[in-house]
Parts: structure tokens; C-alpha cells; sequence
């Protein structure tokens, strides 16, 4: 008969088994110090940013403590942009949202009014600011040139919540149509100083345990932001004309605050076609102030410009709105304040001329 061999194995052995199993299903715990803080492992925040600027704001602010996602893409003009399935899944499953409000993203009330996400918190930077009327095109109304005339079209938005981080179920006043309001307060670095405390309060209301970072974050950005205000002011208060002629009315902030005139030849909306006699009147303005530079921007088409520019025998140059950034501009990683510089010395030149 063969033999069986039974392995021997010690008391020792089979407690120290047990204990390695035991171990593998488990988390090791371990023992805080008393007085002390339990070690947790930093979460980061969820943020989804409706359009370049909310993007670039937010990423600001939150710095490594957040993971911040730009909704609509970079290259895409955001006025008329819709949010597919996918989008409003990474909405349902954000922390935050960033937004700018004053009816230029006309699709968020729809989104929040159907969201489950009961933890979403909802920033609109341009939350408190006076809103100024927008400006259809040239000759439209009796006040084309008064974007900074006398402060009677600035509108202040309501106090929407106590805080600045408020509950999705909130319903907001914008219209979708932008409500005749001008939503591109970004474009003036003094109401984009205040879009990002906007968004720094918020944050702070969401994570209240990293407000030294989120402001010390802030306070640095701000500090660039009040540098390219300085600069503006310097560079274009003894330009020797006022007005300029854009493509469309983006930039009735930035005029208002530079003491500037903005003379659109479209709406609000860039993809807005105008009207015949509301190009026939850009170009006697142009002919009559001697104007010698027609502006487009980058995301949609320039050939109503070029039309423009081509009958006068001016020439073009961008001036841009900043509401995205082309493939170009993202590969030579060029941002808010890079573009916004640009802009300033394409006003210098054009004002000058």
C-alpha cells in the first residue's frame, strides 16, 4: 500500500493563515493621534464650465482641487450651442456648474429643471452685475453710440439666492433670447475681476475646508486681471478716435468701460444677418468718420466684414470676443489674458489710425 504524506502544520502557522486572509477583504485601519485630524484622502471637485472663459475662470480658481471640464468645445461658437445626452450626463454627475448667465446660455434652466443631481451647485458668474441693453446693429433705436453715455441702460440682475453657490432648483430670470440683455461682461477686465470672485465665493460655499487655497488662487489671477485694466486705460485713453466697428455687438462693456463707442453691424448673436439698410448705414459711418479698419472675429464667418471693408478700401483684423478658441489659438496655448492683450493692440492701432 502507498503511503500518504499529511503535512504537519503548527498552531503557529494556521493563526498567522488566518490572519493574512482576513487581511486581503479588509482595510488596514489605523489609529489617529489623539487631538489630531483623520487622514482622508483630498476629493477633488467636479466642474463642468459652460464656455471658454467660465473654463478658464474656474480653472483659476479651483487650481489642482478640482477637475474642471469645458462643456462646450473650444472651437465652437457657444450663442446657438445645444447639449447632447453626454453632456448633460457629465452635468448629472458634476459638483459644480459654471455658468455665465445673463441669458447667453439660454439651455441651462431646461438641463436644471430636469437634473436629479441633488448635490449640483450652480455658479452665474455674472451674477450682481449691471447688465446694459443690447445693441441690435447700426442705427437701430436712437441711442447706437451711448453704450457709455449716461449709465440709463445698465440693468443690475437680481439677487438670485442668499449665497452665491445655490440649489439647482432655483429658477433664473434670463430669457433664452438673452432677455435684450448683453451677456458678454467677460469681455471688460473689471467685470471679469468680478465673474471670478463670483466663482471664488461659490466654491468656498462648496468646500469651505480649502477657502485659503481658493482665494490665494484667486488673488493671483485677480492681480493679472486688474494689470490688464491698468493697461487698457493707459494704452487707449488719449487714443485720438473712440468709436471702432465690430461684426457684432460683443463689445459694449469694454467700450463703456474705456470710454469707447462700439459700432456693430450684427446683433447680439454673430450668426445674425443684417439687415441692408443696416450695413448701408456702417458704411457711411465709416465713410464719414474715416474709418479704416473693419473688425471680424475667429469662430464664425468674416464675409460680411470683408463685404464691408471692401467697399470702402479699409482693411480687416480680428478682434475677438473670446467666446471660444480657434485650433490655432489653443495650439499656440493662448488664454484670456494672451487674446485679451491682443485685443488691446488691435484697438491701439485701429484707434489710432
Amino acid at each position: 500500500m502507498k503511503k500518504q504524506w499529511i503535512p504537519i502544520v503548527s498552531a503557529c502557522t494556521i493563526a498567522a493563515l488566518a490572519f493574512l486572509i482576513s487581511g486581503c477583504g479588509q482595510k488596514e485601519e489605523v489609529s489617529t493621534p489623539a487631538g489630531a485630524e483623520p487622514a482622508t484622502q483630498t476629493q477633488k471637485l467636479k466642474i463642468e464650465a459652460s464656455f471658454y472663459p467660465m473654463y478658464e475662470f474656474a480653472s483659476r480658481v479651483a487650481g489642482d482641487l478640482a477637475d474642471v471640464h469645458l462643456l462646450i468645445p473650444a472651437d465652437t461658437e457657444p450663442h446657438d450651442w445645444e447639449p447632447t445626452p453626454k453632456d448633460i450626463e457629465n452635468i448629472e454627475k458634476a459638483d459644480v456648474l459654471v455658468y455665465n448667465g445673463a441669458g447667453l446660455e439660454g439651455w441651462v434652466d431646461q438641463i436644471l429643471g430636469s437634473s436629479d443631481n441633488k448635490n449640483l451647485s450652480v455658479i452665474e458668474a455674472s451674477k450682481g452685475l449691471e447688465l446694459i441693453e443690447g445693441k441690435e446693429e447700426h442705427g437701430h433705436g436712437d441711442d447706437a453710440h451711448s453704450e457709455h453715455a449716461d449709465g440709463k441702460d445698465q440693468v443690475t440682475t437680481e439677487d438670485h439666492a442668499a449665497e452665491a453657490d445655490h440649489s439647482h432648483e432655483h429658477v433664473h430670470d434670463h430669457n433664452h433670447d438673452h432677455g435684450g440683455m448683453d451677456p458678454h461682461v467677460w469681455l471688460s477686465p473689471q467685470l471679469a475681476v468680478k465673474e471670478v470672485r463670483n466663482i471664488e465665493a461659490a466654491l468656498i460655499a462648496k468646500a469651505p475646508e480649502h477657502q485659503e487655497q481658493f482665494t490665494k488662487n484667486a488673488d493671483a489671477y485677480v492681480a493679472k486681471l486688474e494689470q490688464l485694466d491698468a493697461d487698457y486705460k493707459k494704452e487707449l485713453q488719449n487714443a485720438k478716435r473712440k468709436d471702432f466697428i465690430t461684426q457684432h455687438a460683443a463689445f459694449g462693456y469694454l467700450a463703456k468701460t474705456y470710454g469707447l463707442t462700439q459700432v456693430p453691424i450684427a446683433g447680439l448673436s454673430p450668426e445674425q444677418e443684417p439687415s441692408a439698410s443696416g450695413m448701408a448705414e456702417v458704411v457711411k459711418f465709416a465713410k464719414e468718420h474715416q474709418v479704416k479698419t473693419i473688425f471680424f472675429e475667429t469662430l464664425v464667418s468674416s464675409q460680411v466684414a470683408d463685404t464691408i471693408a471692401k467697399e470702402l478700401g479699409a482693411q480687416t483684423a480680428v478682434l475677438n470676443p473670446l467666446e471660444g478658441l480657434t485650433a490655432d489659438e489653443q495650439a499656440q496655448h493662448m488664454d484670456y489674458i494672451s487674446v485679451m492683450r491682443a485685443n488691446l493692440e488691435a484697438l491701439k492701432k485701429a484707434l489710432n489710425e
